[in-house]
């Protein structure tokens, strides 16, 4: 589904921009990596393709993981994050997150995120599959806008670090293995331009919208994987696709993340019937691997003949309810759920991409000049199915890395000196194709035959429809919308291909017709366009 280019342009005929450090993203990965490369001096950029605030950072619920408590030690945090990725994992990426997580959590403090406290000390929750209390949370669970709060206020008011909404990174623009900036579209002009810099930082979010049900924003379409494909730089783990168990599912109403914190807080699922199951599929029930508890979730569900089921906190103090859990309980009351004498309808949902774009511990891609970190990234620490709140603390540490590595090293100052032009011209004048119905098409086969659960038959299919759109590739695209679903059908083809290779069952990727892991693929899947 992939050519070089997206669309027609030469730089010569657009507008451009020179900057030391630029970076794609407005979440918790490209907002920290702008400040602390601002605080070395650097003259940085941020492009978002809508607003500042509209991320999945800002959406976050249950908190951020970092082994501060007194009975708790990166060891156990290290212990914790291997056994949740099902022996994926890479080892020296986890030693890092886990390790330098406390270090930059306390920066977070620092900076003035108001974490929650009891009485003098940080208040410290459990999610699943930890096994110790180590979530910091913030308002209840509200973690994500309060870190997303403090992190713009450091990078427009503090840092005065220029942030250029509604700019969508259509290309990167990359010759002979070095990247030296990107071609970007300015919605507000409705025109192409280029930013030349040495450094770029790709920060941009994972692909939730791959999905019918998902958690993710609307913006969330791969646009990040997708365009450093088109690059050549390699991408890994791809298959590996988080489904939260736990989302709203209303026949009529929006999903909504219901967090893991409240199964950490003493929630229990029940099936249809009212019973509890998550005993029967592992011995931590309600607070398993991710992956298990969907599983388990979908497998009642199919009993049950329901497309739900439900998470009971009736028998929890309705104050602990109310004080811990103050968005979702105003969230259910606003949809006509009382959730402190009702259980909630709830189901899995498509939540995080394990892999992307490939890093090494610095977050540093196989094309000179450009790195990445956050949910866009893979440096392996989330292996096949990432630990609980694991994901902010990710942006932090690899973030922080980043600007290590350049900053230190003074690759990220002066002029990016590119080769004398950059330009496409072999593509056909955009063709009139209806945008939404195919956005819809794509998800709803996605979710039925790239999901949860997968078969041979069914991913054979998903290429079979990829091949079907391939066409599209002769044309140019010419705005966001379009930019969008060819983004999503690039990374969509990536996670069927690395699916229907990996045959077994391992983390966030389960085959029907291969359900047990096998130490032969104890291994990664790395793609790369030529």
């Amino acid at each position: 589904m992939s050519v070089r280019y997206l669309t027609n342009f030469d730089v010569n005929h657009l507008p451009t921009e020179q900057v030391d450090f630029l970076i794609v993203g407005s979440g918790i990965a490209g907002l920290y990596t702008a400040n602390r490369a601002g605080a070395m001096g650097a003259r940085v950029l941020v492009l978002t393709k809508r607003t500042v605030e509209d991320t999945c950072t800002e959406r976050a619920q249950g908190g951020i993981a970092a082994a501060i408590g007194a009975a708790d030690s990166p060891l156990l945090h290290f212990d914790d994050t291997l056994v949740a990725g099902a022996d994926l994992c890479n080892r020296e990426a986890v030693e890092v997150l886990v390790n330098e997580g406390p270090e930059r959590v306390g920066e977070l403090v620092r900076l003035g995120t108001r974490f929650d406290r009891m009485g003098s000390e940080l208040a410290l929750g459990r999610e699943g599959a930890h096994s110790q209390n180590r979530i910091l949370h913030a308002s209840g669970d509200a973690t994500g806008a309060e870190i997303q709060r403090v992190l713009s206020l450091q990078v427009r008011q503090e840092q005065k670090i220029p942030v250029l909404e509604r700019h969508f990174v259509v290309d990167l623009l990359v010759r002979d293995g070095q990247c030296y900036g990107l071609l970007a579209y300015d919605e507000a002009h409705r025109r192409l331009c280029v930013f030349w810099s040495r450094v770029v930082v790709m920060a941009s979010g994972g692909a939730g919208q791959l999905y019918a049900y998902t958690t993710n924003p609307e913006v969330v379409t791969g646009d990040g994987i997708a365009a450093a494909y088109r690059a050549g730089a390699d991408v890994m783990d791809l298959e590996f696709i988080q489904f939260h168990p736990t989302v709203l599912a209303l026949r009529n109403g929006p999903p909504f993340l219901i967090s893991e914190a409240v199964r950490g807080e003493g929630g229990i699922l029940r099936n249809a019937l009212g019973d509890r199951f998550m005993p029967r599929y592992h011995p931590d029930a309600e607070l398993a691997p991710r992956d298990v508890v969907t599983r388990g979730i979908l497998s009642e569900m199919e009993l049950t003949g329901e497309s739900r089921v439900y998470l009971d906190v009736t028998h929890l103090p309705t104050e602990q309810v109310y004080a811990r859990f103050p968005n979702i309980t105003r969230t259910c009351l606003s949809l006509g759920i009382n959730l402190t004498k009702e259980g909630i309808p709830v189901a899995p949902a498509a939540h995080y991409v394990m892999g992307g774009i490939k890093t090494d511990l610095q977050g540093a891609t196989s094309i000179n000049g450009l790195y990445a970190c956050g949910e866009v990234a893979c440096a392996g620490a989330h292996g096949a199915n990432r630990l609980a709140s694991n994901s902010l603390l990710d942006g932090l540490v690899f973030g922080a890395r980043i600007v290590e590595r350049v900053l230190g090293s003074g690759a990220g100052r002066g002029r990016a000196n590119p080769p004398v032009t950059f330009s496409n011209s072999g593509l056909k004048p955009e063709k009139p194709i209806n945008l939404v119905a195919l956005r819809r098409q794509l998800q709803k086969m996605m979710l039925e035959r790239v999901g949860p659960v997968r078969e041979a038959d069914g991913l054979g299919r998903a290429l079979g429809f990829f091949d079907g759109q391939r066409f599209l590739t002769g044309f140019a695209a010419e705005e966001p919308e379009t930019f969008e679903i060819r983004n999503l059908l690039t990374v969509g083809e990536l996670v069927a291909e690395a699916a229907l290779a990996r045959t077994e069952s391992r983390g966030g990727h389960y085959r029907r017709d291969y359900p047990q892991p096998e130490e032969r693929w104890r291994k990664h899947i790395i793609f790369r366009r030529h």
